[in-house]
């Protein structure tokens, strides 16, 4: 397996392999940096950041379903400035290329953001126009063409790091969306964030979450993201990351074979904190055994024949 290149290029972001981290599951690195050396996946996407702290939303915000997880967090994050000040510099320490994912209330708030994360040491910006689980911002930006595109060409004059576009599945055309967010100015897109969910408990009759909708993450969403990822890839000109419900390595084989040039793991980190070391080993082997000697060489590589 020496021979076999697991190097990716997002954007001019040359990752070592192709398994990062999603926002939110990982949180700064600190707890899982405790079961392995964090350096060795390709990057990680920190957890949400916010222009000034937030304590997210009430509880009970998290629940299981039988095939994923609902969560109504709510953005919960020490904020930017803390961020770079008692964070970012542990990490950097470690050799782990990082990406800082921001969310903000108004387009001026991410391009606060963004200018202040252009003069530090993160690798490249994720800009979350998909969150379903605050009142403002986050889906507000996400959901209508115009507003993708007008938020990312703001944020994109802000600042000179890669930047890349988190798209919602909450929306009617998701090629649409994508579309637009590369017209403003995106480097890649990574998509796709949680499905928006309810849930409802029988015995109080009162909603699971004190938030009432949440995400849906986990296996559950996995047929809708690979679908998701396809059409977006045969659509657009510039790399996509693709997430939803990757819990093992052939989970994000399909993703690259889809067209995705890197994968997120998410849900799964919390189920198994080596499930990105098991995967990164996975499609390492997935290359040896099928006689291809790079990643890149299976990014795509899908057979879809007319009736299919």
């Amino acid at each position: 397996m020496d021979n076999v290149n697991l190097e990716v290029d997002i954007a001019g972001l040359k990752l070592k392999n192709p398994v990062i981290t999603a926002s939110g599951t990982f949180g700064f690195g600190k707890e899982y940096g405790e079961f392995y050396d964090i350096s060795r996946l390709g990057a990680i996407v920190v957890k949400g950041l916010t222009l000034n702290p937030r304590l997210g939303n009430p509880p009970p915000r998290v629940a299981e379903t039988p095939a994923g997880m609902i969560n109504s967090v709510g953005l919960q994050n020490p904020g930017v400035d803390r961020f770079l000040e008692d964070e970012l510099p542990g990490l950097l320490d470690k050799g782990v290329c990082v990406i800082a994912n921001i969310n903000g209330n108004t387009i001026e708030d991410y391009c606060r953001m963004m200018e202040k994360l252009d003069r530090s040491g993160v690798s490249a910006v994720e800009l979350n126009l998909s969150c379903p689980n605050v009142k403002e911002g986050g889906m507000a930006f996400g959901v209508e063409p115009e507003m993708v595109c007008a938020a990312t060409r703001e944020v994109r004059t802000a600042g000179e790091k890669p930047l890349i576009v988190k798209l919602s599945p909450n929306v009617k055309d998701i090629v649409e969306i994508a579309l637009a967010a590369q017209e403003g100015g995106a480097d890649a897109l990574s998509l796709i964030n949680t499905l928006l969910v309810m849930d409802i408990d029988i015995k109080t009759r009162r909603p699971t979450l004190a938030n009432i909708f949440g995400g849906l993450s986990g296996p559950a969403v996995k047929p809708v993201a690979l679908r998701m990822v396809y059409q977006v890839c045969g659509a657009v000109g510039i790399p996509v990351i693709g997430m939803g419900g990757i819990s093992d390595w052939r989970d994000a084989v399909q993703f690259l074979l889809a067209g995705a040039r890197a994968v997120a793991v998410g849900t799964a980190n919390f189920v198994n904190p080596y499930a990105p070391l098991e995967i990164i080993d996975g499609i390492e082997r997935y290359l040896t055994e099928t006689g291809f000697s790079s990643v890149n060489d299976i990014i795509g590589n899908i057979s879809v024949t007319s009736g299919q």
